[in-house]
């Protein structure tokens, strides 16, 4: 298979842009005699002037003769086995390189047939991932086409799009979260594919899905990812009850919430919110709006105990039965959302002394009362007090003595 090499004058990627640990890894590889390049993520946002959040690496050495090499090592993953190594806080990935069969449409349940460069490029999803760096040469290689598609700022797949899709639907996922997060254009043949294949997501799994979608509310491009998914369809397949909700008037309330958690989210200044606040930015609309049916419209005022059965059921209602969340997850979550209620009671007490519960996820929710003081000016009086109140309960907890 014939290749491309683009030197450091064409592509303009210098050695001290790249993680000094990912090429301390490499060059280890290769004094033991196995290939080694960057590979994927890292080479498209380094191309692209942006700052990776990984540093992965292929490599022609197996998984156990990287373990081998490498004291602080450890193998993961059934399906597709990995090697982590890590330094410090950070985990450098590291895979082999792979070969398989890309003509079926069969699902890939196990993909660990070691191969060559040439044949795990062509096991990639797009040609923007499907770059190598050899750090010792500093050339980018390219087999699939992708750094003229990165300048053309276009999304093709590896191979056959319908075949690609089929073969992991979770594939037309990333698709459109890098059209969101890049603003690229989709290949005429690509965006066809998707719309005929999207039936294929629930084959998935549920956890690979989810893990998608949480890591996308993390991105700082959410917004415009849910947008895109709601209007492919997608929701109609992985959580219907939520996709009749953004096909509603209440869909900009929803995505106001996540347009503000994207702009948090290029602030270093600002605590940016866990996955569970993330979640309430997409649940809190809907279920204010059941709470206000269900009860204040009708003269009546729950208490918190009612509230929170409600939220129970409105996540099940929202994520089941394709997308359930874990019992820790779900937890914190219904504490958000049914807390609201005491930060910002339904019905007003004169002289209400404020004080913080003992519910450990209480911070969560004044964390998600800020997003919505944000949105909503008329709440950043009582946000403001009930951050005194947070900051002056951890004053008061008593210190654990040493010893």
């Amino acid at each position: 298979m014939t290749y491309k090499t683009y030197s450091v004058e064409e592509h303009q990627l210098p050695l001290d842009k790249v993680d000094p640990d990912a090429l301390y890894v490499m060059d280890k590889l290769r004094s033991h005699g196995h290939i080694a390049y960057l590979v994927g993520g890292s080479v498209r946002d380094l191309l692209l002037n942006q700052k990776p959040k990984d540093f992965d690496i292929s490599t022609s050495a197996t998984p156990e003769e990287i373990r081998r090499l490498f004291r602080q090592c450890i193998l993961i993953g059934r399906r597709f086995l990995l090697a982590h190594i890590r330094f410090g806080k950070k985990i450098l990935e590291v895979s082999t390189f792979r070969s398989g069969d890309n003509e079926t449409e069969a699902l890939i349940v196990r993909d660990n047939k070691w191969g060559t460069p040439e044949e795990d490029v062509l096991r990639r999803d797009f040609t923007i991932n499907g770059l190598f760096y050899d750090s010792s040469t500093q050339e980018v290689i390219d087999y699939v086409e992708g750094y003229p598609d990165l300048q053309k700022r276009l999304l093709r797949t590896v191979g056959q799009p319908f075949l690609r899709f089929k073969q992991d639907p979770v594939r037309m996922l990333r698709l459109l979260k890098f059209q969101a997060r890049f603003g690229f254009s989709i290949d005429p043949a690509v965006h066809t594919a998707l719309l005929d294949c999207r039936q294929e997501i629930i084959k998935s799994s549920s956890a690979r899905v989810q893990e998608e979608l949480l890591r996308m509310l993390e991105s700082g491009s959410s917004e415009p990812f849910f947008r895109l998914l709601t209007e492919h369809g997608f929701f109609d397949l992985m959580m219907p009850a939520f996709g009749e909700w953004m096909q509603s008037s209440l869909r900009e309330e929803i995505l106001s919430y996540l347009k503000e958690v994207d702009v948090a989210s290029h602030d270093p200044k600002v605590l940016f919110p866990s996955r569970s606040v993330l979640l309430a930015c997409i649940v809190f609309p809907i279920f204010e709006k059941r709470i206000r049916s269900r009860y204040v419209d009708r003269g009546y005022v729950p208490h918190l105990g009612e509230i929170a059965v409600e939220a129970h059921e409105q996540i099940d209602e929202l994520f089941l039965p394709f997308l359930p969340l874990s019992r820790k997850l779900k937890g914190i979550l219904i504490s958000i959302l049914s807390s609201q209620y005491r930060l910002t009671p339904l019905e007003k007490k004169k002289g209400r002394k404020l004080r913080a519960p003992l519910d450990p996820d209480f911070r969560e929710a004044v964390h998600f009362l800020k997003i919505r003081a944000s949105l909503e000016p008329s709440l950043q009086l009582i946000c403001q007090e009930w951050d005194e109140v947070m900051q002056s309960s951890e004053e008061k907890k008593p210190r654990r003595k040493l010893g």
